[in-house]
């Protein structure tokens, strides 16, 4: 027994030993760059076909060809990586999810090149580069650990590395090569990738597949580390290596022998799921921002010519309509990204897990093998299949309830890879599993039709969600989170809803996929897959779906025509370029076959000609940078540290600014209050105290927010401003106090929840929808709010001066002075009863602020509650009723602006 458990231990340390040497390689490459390398060991895979092909295939001496493979090509493979792939995304400034998409898009690329250049089977003949006794594996572990421990502790090159990670563009500033930097990051972490490939090939399966899936499953190494800690990453690999070598002992019995089994056999994976599900996130650059770009329009004719592409193979026969009949049913399980990820943001890279299930499903309902339910005919068991699996979309979307970004990327890959390790590779549930088609479609060009049939029913379902009410909430939530919270939308709910359509259209295009095959095969459902369709949904139009069943057409269509490997060669090619065609191809051509067309001269919209028009009457009018039609005076200034505002010139090609205040009449308000009066408050602050990791934020604040009155807090950078905007508005939770509105405790009410009755609020960061109009913008507001009010949007475009042309313009396309008006009239299409506003004239000229002061002066006249945390003095003394001076997170001084602000000059004089 002894002997047997000194064996086992030995095999588990010759498993972690491999394992840490990934997860070295993934928190070198992060510390250095800052990505998470998901193509790690798609670079394994490589290097160890490089090697089989020096010494088994050319016959070179093994040390040869080692030193060839580990020092040479892996670290090229590396420096390539970072120099045409990485460094464009750092340049254009290192968007995480650009950087997601092209990691993946390497990982596809190299999988589909090996594909393509050795072949899809598997290789048993991998060259020992190491003994299989552990202790050298375990050696070049821990040795290749405390080099870059020293190296990054205590040489230059570790504190530049470090400086880089932190604030690239300040290291650069600071004299620090960092592209050197990241190069040899890259450099490095290639090489262990290669190292571990290497080391596995003898005694793994060597397929194009199979090794790099191996390789990213114990990726949880380096999450359970943090990224950070590498005798943390040693510690876990080895921890789970040699644990999962002993649980080879175990021979349990009975109906959970199966799946202890597949436990024992998969720890990592498990740890995976573990790390991805239940520990927290994995750094400052966990969160994936959309960019700010507007959708491509479809051009004219597209989905004619669409359509007579996918009637055509009606016309084929033999082979050529048996390969066609997987298109469609591939391009349903691609329109769940585009509802997902597309139009949702969310990122999610296990929708083969959903695609799979609601293929194994549909063969066993249609064999009558489903636990509980009878034999069902082939229709019937696809359309409880899908019915099964939409609930399951919740295994990803609770998740995404609080993860954005590398976080729920990892949560759904690991989704994805314990499905395929725990249900697709267990013999009990897929072994001799056939389908057959459902009657009357038996026939390819039958069942063709009844796919052409439930892709339209898809193509419908997927413009609901793109299209509407719910259409306009979830591109909100795509484009800025906290800003579709604040409108009201209900992101938690939102989410729930993408994922779980999502789940029922990836299960409705594989239990097609695998009625056209007639079996079920795991291999199309593994998560490999997954990226590849990922990756191909997001270069061809995250957002499209067209450019989902292009997608479709292309992967199957090339691969049906060529080697396999075409299609995912060709996929990865334009996710890796993601950095120098961020717009996508399509954009690219467009944009390139504009510059090349003769003889177009510019064109002025007529927004531009209005603005023109403006210009020069401004011109010859104007009386030079005024504020309230009286010469401009020096302000008051700024506090301490603020900078000033930019002195009013010409202004900008942006809306017309209301000349006079609105009536209040239009304004559906309570009455307001006498302006000696008192009104009762509508919000209160009770004795506010927050504290982060020991620092008080806020301490023991109270405010009132009255109707009909607007209530300004100043105060010093660090005094607390923002986290009491945020405690009122819902994005924070005070440690102690309370938070009223009215009578009604809102403590613990979410920001949403807050603008439904009635609080909304504002951003000192632009918080807008780009890619959808202005009204768009200003009707998500009307339709999430606090009073459904038909004609809310149109009164708020014309009291911020948006109902002219620009209504219909995109809002990536607009000046910023243009965007607050956006924000504003967002804010106020929900009719709320309080509005708080952080920083609203940040960015915004004289002119600007002037008539920002007469529409807020007329929002209190109409009985609205205004906040406003503002640094600009002269605003705050020309709009506000009462300020308060907040310090070291205590209110010490509060009354009327003139009192406070002479008060606080005189005290920042002395």
């Amino acid at each position: 027994m002894a002997s047997l458990t000194y064996d086992l231990t030995l095999a588990g340390l010759s498993i972690g030993s491999a394992a840490a040497l990934t997860g070295i390689g993934l928190i070198v490459t992060h510390r250095a760059t800052g990505v998470l390398n998901f193509a790690h060991g798609a670079i394994a895979m490589v290097c160890a076909y490089a090697l089989r092909q020096c010494t088994v295939e050319w016959g070179w001496p093994l040390w040869l060809g080692a030193l060839v493979t580990l020092c040479v090509l892996a670290p090229a493979i590396g420096m390539a990586l970072e120099r045409f792939v990485f460094r464009p995304l750092a340049v254009l400034g290192g968007d995480p999810a650009q950087t997601l998409v092209a990691s993946i898009g390497v990982f596809v690329l190299l999988v589909g090149g090996a594909a393509l250049v050795w072949g899809p089977g598997a290789r048993a003949d991998a060259p020992e580069l190491v003994s299989a006794d552990p202790w050298g594996q375990l050696a070049v572990a821990l040795v290749l650990a405390v080099a870059v421990g020293v190296v990054t502790r205590w040489t230059r090159f570790g504190r530049e590395l470090r400086a880089v990670v932190d604030d690239r563009q300040l290291a650069v500033l600071n004299g620090v090569d960092a592209d050197r930097v990241a190069a040899a990051g890259w450099a490095f972490g290639s090489f262990t990738a290669g190292l571990t490939g290497v080391l596995l090939a003898p005694y793994v399966r060597l397929d194009p597949y199979g090794m790099p899936l191996l390789v990213m499953e114990v990726v949880a190494v380096a999450v359970a580390a943090r990224m950070r800690s590498l005798p943390v990453a040693v510690l876990v690999a080895l921890g789970i290596g040699v644990a999962q070598s002993q649980l080879t002992r175990l021979h349990p019995s009975g109906w959970a022998q199966p799946l202890l089994q597949a436990v024992g056999t998969n720890l990592f994976v498990v740890a995976l799921l573990v790390a991805a599900l239940v520990l927290p996130g994995i750094g400052t650059r966990d969160a994936l921002p959309r960019a700010a770009t507007t959708r491509t329009p479809t051009p004219p004719g597209a989905w004619i010519v669409a359509g007579v592409l996918f009637l055509l193979p009606l016309g084929f026969a033999g082979s050529d309509l048996h390969t066609s009949v997987q298109v469609p049913a591939l391009g349903v399980v691609l329109l769940s990204l585009v509802v997902v990820t597309g139009r949702g943001g969310q990122i999610s890279l296990g929708q083969a897990a959903y695609a799979g299930l609601g293929a194994l499903f549909t063969a066993l309902l249609a064999a009558g093998r489903f636990p509980g339910l009878p034999r069902l005919p082939e229709l019937a068991a696809l359309a409880v299949a899908v019915l099964l699996v939409a609930p399951l979309g919740l295994l990803t979307g609770w998740p995404a309830i609080g993860r954005h970004g590398l976080a729920l990327a990892l949560a759904t890959f690991a989704v994805g890879v314990g499905v395929s390790r725990f249900v697709f590779a267990q013999p009990y549930a897929t072994s001799g599993l056939t389908v057959n088609r459902p009657a009357g479609f038996e026939g390819d060009r039958a069942y063709y039709v009844l796919e052409l049939a439930l892709l339209a029913v898809a193509l419908l379902a997927t413009r609901f969600l793109r299209t509407g009410r719910t259409g306009r909430a979830l591109a909100a939530m795509r484009d800025h989170e906290p800003g579709a919270s604040a409108a009201g939308v209900r992101v938690p709910s939102l989410k729930l809803l993408a994922f779980v359509t999502g789940a029922a259209l990836a299960a409705l295009g594989g239990s097609l996929l695998t009625m056209g095959l007639r079996a079920f095969d795991p291999g199309a459902f593994d998560p490999v897959r997954g990226l590849l369709w990922f990756a191909a949904v997001v270069v061809l139009g995250a957002d499209s779906t067209l450019g989902a069943l292009t997608a479709a057409a292309l992967l199957v269509g090339l691969d049906a025509g060529a080697r396999g490997g075409v299609a995912a060669a060709l996929i990865g090619v334009l996710a890796a370029l993601v950095g120098r065609f961020p717009g996508g191809p399509y954009e690219a051509l467009r944009t390139l076959t504009g510059r090349l067309r003769p003889g177009r001269a510019a064109r002025l919209t007529p927004l531009g000609v209005a603005a023109r028009g403006r210009l020069k009457a401004a011109g010859r009018g104007r009386s030079g940078g005024t504020r309230h039609g009286q010469p401009e005076a020096a302000p008051h200034g700024r506090l301490v540290g603020e900078g000033a505002r930019p002195t009013a010139g010409p202004p900008a090609p942006a809306l017309p600014v209301p000349p006079t205040a609105p009536s209040p009449q239009r304004l559906p308000r309570a009455a307001a209050a006498p302006r000696g009066s008192s009104p009762a408050p509508l919000l209160r602050a009770c004795g506010l105290h927050v504290h982060y990791d020991g620092f008080t934020a806020l301490d023991g604040v109270d405010l009132n927010v009255r109707p009909g009155r607007v209530t300004a807090v100043v105060g010093p950078n660090g005094a607390g401003k923002s986290t009491l905007f945020h405690c009122l508005a819902g994005t924070v939770r005070p440690t102690r106090g309370k938070v009223l509105f009215g009578a009604r405790d809102i403590t613990r009410l979410s920001a949403h929840a807050r603008t439904r009755l009635g609080v909304a609020r504002t951003f000192q960061q632009l918080a807008v929808f780009p890619s959808l109009t202005v009204a768009e913008n200003v009707r998500v507001g009307a339709e999430q709010g606090h009073v459904t009010d038909p004609a809310a949007v149109e009164r708020a475009l014309r009291l911020l001066g948006l109902d002219g042309p620009v209504r219909s313009l995109p809002a990536a396309d607009l000046p910023t002075g243009t965007l607050r008006r956006v924000e504003l009239a967002r804010a106020l299409a929900g009719s709320p009863r309080v509005l708080l506003l952080d920083e609203p004239s940040a960015g915004l000229d004289n002119a600007e602020v002037a008539a920002l002061t007469r529409v807020l002066r007329a929002l209190a006249a109409d009985g609205t509650a205004l906040l406003v945390v503002e640094h600009d003095l002269d605003l705050v003394a020309d709009l506000a009723d009462e300020v308060h001076v907040l310090t070291a997170g205590r209110i010490v001084a509060s009354g009327p602006p003139g009192q406070v602000l002479a008060a606080l000059e005189a005290t920042v004089g002395r």
